[in-house]
């Protein structure tokens, strides 16, 4: 994870090619780009003076400093302590209040300050297990609970679950629009990638490319003119499910700019909150419930919208 220079010297062989292609001979354990990026980062020198241009050609005998700093992908799977709010932990399982605006995956443009990066440092096992132990995910600004596995036994058993969809995932989401449908509806309607943008999912007909079932079960709590307040059970876990689904219906959720959602009531991320889990423990069997109360923007902005919320209350 520290920088590393090496000393190279340029064989005969290599007389007159390109720069980034004799470090790519000389240093094969690492990519041709990432070798080009060391260049353009002036981390090469050439003779004791810094090179920045991938295809200066090189002579025989020349010397080369190359310094390998570690990248943003190598450093994603670092410890990194933070504060885990845990709603239930033992051996083998982690159930986590995760808040909004955490990511939970390492990926372009967040690869450090992740839930993996905190699973990391909170217990030594993770690091030999898939993903840290993550068997699911919530999108960045989507607060609530998430399933955690301590132990391979219980990843194993959990994915397992949630594939056989005997693991209950139940959310609430202030959305758009009053409510003018059945009390509760049954939403299944595949989903793939956006053939217009690939940023976003959306629905698509079942013989598309890329589609993949998704079924959400939808139940209005509460509405007004502009808003309503909705329990959505996923049945399968397809990214985005729930706020594809709620944009098909023609009710995006507040905020949900990607969907067809508008900053209203406060709310500045997609008012989106997974509420309650129901599961059987991965190693035990013992039947487990949880519930997360909602986050501070979530209740001022239902507050706001006069929609009420009993937390008593079936979803």
């Amino acid at each position: 994870m520290s920088e590393e220079v090496r000393q190279l010297t340029v064989p005969a062989e290599l007389h007159s090619m390109r720069l980034d292609r004799v470090l790519a001979v000389l240093i094969p354990e690492f990519s041709r780009s990432y070798l080009q990026q060391q260049v353009l980062e002036l981390g090469v020198k050439l003779n004791g003076r810094v090179v920045s241009k991938v295809a200066a050609r090189m002579s025989v005998g020349d010397q080369l400093s190359v310094c390998l700093r570690p990248t943003a992908q190598a450093m994603a799977f670092v410890p990194q302590p933070m504060d885990i709010r845990a709603v239930y932990e033992d051996d083998d399982l982690l159930v986590i209040d995760k808040p909004a605006g955490l990511v939970v995956h390492p990926a372009a443009g967040n690869w450090s300050g992740t839930l993996l990066n905190g699973l990391l440092a909170r217990h030594p096992a993770a690091s030999q297990l898939p993903r840290a132990g993550i068997v699911h995910r919530l999108d960045k600004d989507t607060s609530g609970l998430m399933l955690v596995g301590k132990s391979r036994r219980a990843v194993d058993a959990l994915v397992r679950s949630i594939a056989q969809r005997s693991v209950s995932r139940q959310y609430l989401a202030l959305a758009h629009g009053s409510w003018a449908r059945e009390a509760s509806l049954d939403v299944d309607r595949p989903i793939g990638r956006d053939p217009r943008n690939r940023l976003r999912m959306a629905v698509l007909a079942a013989e598309q490319s890329g589609a993949r079932s998704a079924r959400t079960t939808v139940r209005c709590l509460d509405q007004t003119r502009d808003f309503c307040l909705l329990a959505c059970r996923l049945h399968t876990g397809r990214t985005h499910q729930i706020r594809v689904h709620m944009a098909w219906l023609g009710h995006p959720l507040v905020a949900d700019t990607l969907y067809g959602g508008r900053p209203a009531l406060g709310m500045t991320r997609q008012a989106l909150h997974a509420a309650r889990l129901e599961l059987e423990h991965p190693v035990s069997g013992v039947p487990l419930k949880f519930e997360a109360r909602l986050s501070d923007d979530f209740c001022a902005a239902a507050e706001e919208a006069g929609l009420r919320y009993n937390p008593q209350e079936p979803l």
